[in-house]
């Protein structure tokens, strides 16, 4: 295990359940002090800082003032190198003629807006055309982005294919000020937010259309996020990267 700090703080969205602490745990091992948010469980969330000998911050990643606030948090700790934007949001099952404009809305603050503010107080600390040393983001992603989850939830899809974009664009800008952001696509993985979409046991009812034939781990995208960070992957930039079992 690295000594905590000898990389500078990870911030991550999202970071007291399901993927956002696994990837948590593990950049804390891989040498980041980590700075968390949570938005609806703080317990949960100050577990895994505790845990990790991090901090956790309430924010939600939909609000300007509370992005700046939770970055803000983690330059306390020290230079921020490395951003997740982890934060999202899904809904109960339905088609888009069922969906309302409010749904829609809260989806495309939370998983669009989010990831770019996010992004945006990053780049603030990390470009070189602002002082800053380089650093790494990763946005999440979900295979819905290409698969379009009809019948299920079109609207979530939709938010997802626009993470995608961002971060490819996002990419390509910041290059050459010392940045590299790459996006991860998790498939089905065995996480609380199917109970958040109304359906906790989606992961094993559709592990038979998984070509691997189960459903993911949160720790096993927590890998891939975390090897995007790191100086493992120093060329790797624009990359979206699917970790969904064949699917």
């Amino acid at each position: 295990m690295t000594d905590p700090g000898e990389r500078g703080v990870c911030v991550i969205t999202g970071g007291g359940r399901g993927i956002g602490a696994a990837t948590a745990r593990r950049a804390a091992a891989a040498g980041w002090r980590v700075c968390l948010s949570w938005h609806a469980d703080r317990a949960a969330a100050e577990a895994v800082a505790a845990e990790i000998g991090g901090r956790a911050v309430r924010a939600d990643a939909a609000a300007e003032a509370d992005v700046v606030a939770l970055f803000a948090a983690a330059d306390e700790l020290d230079r921020v190198t490395a951003t997740v934007a982890n934060a999202g949001i899904v809904a109960p099952q339905a088609r888009l003629d069922e969906i309302g404009a409010d749904r829609m809305r809260r989806m495309l603050e939370v998983n669009v807006l989010g990831v770019m503010l996010t992004a945006r107080e990053a780049v603030r600390r990390m470009s070189t055309r602002h002082g800053g040393q380089g650093g790494s983001i990763v946005t999440v992603s979900s295979a819905a982005s290409r698969l379009g989850s009809p019948g299920e939830y079109v609207d979530y899809a939709a938010s997802k294919g626009a993470v995608d974009t961002f971060t490819l664009g996002l990419a390509r800008e910041v290059a050459t000020e010392g940045i590299r952001v790459n996006a991860v696509r998790p498939g089905i993985v065995d996480t609380d937010i199917h109970a958040s979409g109304g359906q906790p046991d989606r992961a094993a009812r559709l592990a038979g259309s998984i070509p691997v034939g189960r459903p993911g781990r949160a720790e096993e995208v927590a890998a891939a996020i975390v090897w995007l960070l790191g100086d493992e992957s120093p060329y790797t930039t624009g990359a979206i990267l699917d970790v969904s079992g064949g699917r």
